[in-house]
């Protein structure tokens, strides 16, 4: 056996290879098992939960350009209790290998604390992947990463509510990611994802519209794709250099060398995102080229 297939064991547990699912890419896994052998991968990270279902912004949601693609979906979502009754039953009664893992969101810190209480104890989840450049209306719409003492509390509150790894999810555009990490880590962080999307606008010049116009409904959205790789290679390198815990890699991967330059970088798992939306087959061949060759 290549000595690659070894098991990684990172977040309290063990993933059959690092071949994760980014959220909000993947839905709950119900939605795309058709055309993905989810069980194949190391994992998948679910679409956001927030305590009440969100409808998300108004369309047109995706943009793509040369090379990339805008979204603004809004973290639309089901809501909690159909998370609770209805997602993950079904990837418990369908997951034997893979993991999951639960994006959460909110507009306050109550609400990160609220979805955290109530899916601590569901069998299925091995850790929470908390949404912290979502913002915060209850200080003036600042996304919660951008206040570490906001972070810190948020963190922590969480921490209260279950001993599963609480993995927090950074962007890249933080004037100071570093200490953004660290200041989650004095929390009780688990780990990070690197790196969230990168905030972003995109015009429509067509002959049809009289005036350029946004190209999506909600004006900015963020980007995603090939263009996050560089972005995301480097933030893994940086927090992985100062900080000692796990860390997943996403942003930008499409081949086996796109996963070995996040783990060459110091990350434990990676994340597939834009380049399963265009073909959802992608994370298994990259699963068969890392039990191949590594």
């Amino acid at each position: 056996m290549n000595s690659t297939t070894a098991p990684i064991h990172v977040f309290g547990t063990a993933f059959q290879n690092p071949i994760l699912l980014a959220a909000g890419t993947a839905g709950f896994g119900q939605e795309i098992a058709g055309v993905t052998a989810l069980d194949r991968l190391g994992g998948l990270v679910t679409k956001a939960v927030s305590p009440e279902p969100r409808g998300g912004h108004a369309p047109p949601r995706v943009a793509e350009f040369s090379g990339g693609m805008l979204n603004a979906v809004g973290l639309a979502n089901p809501g909690l209790d159909h998370v609770y009754t209805v997602a993950l039953p079904w990837l418990e009664a369908h997951l034997a290998r893979a993991r999951v893992l639960v994006n959460v969101v909110g507009a306050s810190v109550a609400d990160f604390v609220t979805v955290v209480r109530r899916l601590g104890g569901a069998p299925i989840v091995t850790a929470f992947e908390l949404n912290v450049s979502c913002p915060n209306t209850e200080q003036g719409n600042r996304e919660f990463s951008a206040d570490h003492e906001v972070l810190v509390d948020l963190v922590r509150r969480c921490t209260s509510e279950t001993s599963k790894p609480l993995i927090v999810k950074l962007a890249p555009n933080l004037p100071d990611i570093i200490a953004t990490a660290e200041a989650a880590a004095t929390a009780g962080a688990g780990g990070f994802t690197l790196v969230n999307t990168m905030p972003s606008a995109s015009f429509d010049f067509g002959d049809a519209v009289p005036t350029p116009g946004s190209r999506l409904g909600f004006r900015s959205g963020g980007v995603s794709g090939p263009p996050l790789l560089a972005l995301g290679v480097r933030a893994v390198r940086q927090v992985c250099r100062e900080i000692d815990l796990p860390v997943i890699g996403v942003g930008g991967i499409r081949s086996i060398d796109d996963v070995r330059q996040y783990l060459s970088a110091g990350a434990s798992l990676v994340a597939i995102g834009t380049a399963a939306l265009a073909d959802p087959r992608v994370p298994e061949r990259l699963v068969s080229a890392w039990n191949t060759h590594g």
